[in-house]
């Protein structure tokens, strides 16, 4: 039996809510390749339940979603390998905007590049003024390009300049 400790993604469903909670407080809730692959499951499970009526993405811990486990793709040390991780990455973002059910992200704390991604892949965000959004990956020598589409996507130009 797996604990709340030990689970990467928290999944509750009742009435007709199904609420995933992302679960590597720890990690800033750090997408892996395994906690993407539970995402996945998950979602494909709910895109076929039609008792399910809406869909809320929140988290544990102190944020929201770092982005990518870096540690873990620092470890792959295979182009390959790295490539297939953001494969699998784009296919369970894609799944988030092909649900018939709409997606609310529940946002606190930070929400920085893939996370960032995550957030704006929902069709809803309900973010505390606690949250956080970045792209940072340039600071480390990256381009987070994935993140961009799907910010430009929610994001309208009006907004893009608004400062409050």
């Amino acid at each position: 039996m797996t604990t709340t400790a030990e689970a990467l993604l928290l999944v509750d469903i009742a009435d007709g809510i199904a609420t995933l909670t992302l679960n590597r407080p720890g990690q800033f809730n750090a997408l892996s390749a395994a906690l993407i692959g539970e995402l996945q499951a998950a979602l494909d499970r709910v895109a076929g339940d039609p008792d399910l009526r809406v869909v809320v993405l929140a988290a544990r811990g102190r944020g929201f979603c770092a982005g990518h486990d870096l540690k873990e793709i620092r470890a792959m040390g295979d182009v390959a390998a790295v490539e297939a991780l953001f494969a699998q990455c784009s296919r369970m973002m894609t799944a988030i905007t092909r649900l018939p059910q709409p997606v609310i992200a529940k946002v606190h704390g930070l929400a920085t590049a893939a996370g960032c991604q995550l957030v704006a892949s929902c069709d809803l965000a309900v973010a505390s003024s606690s949250a956080t959004f970045a792209t940072p990956g340039v600071n480390i020598g990256a381009f987070c390009s994935t993140p961009g589409v799907a910010l430009g996507r929610a994001v309208s130009r009006s907004t893009r300049w608004r400062c409050s």
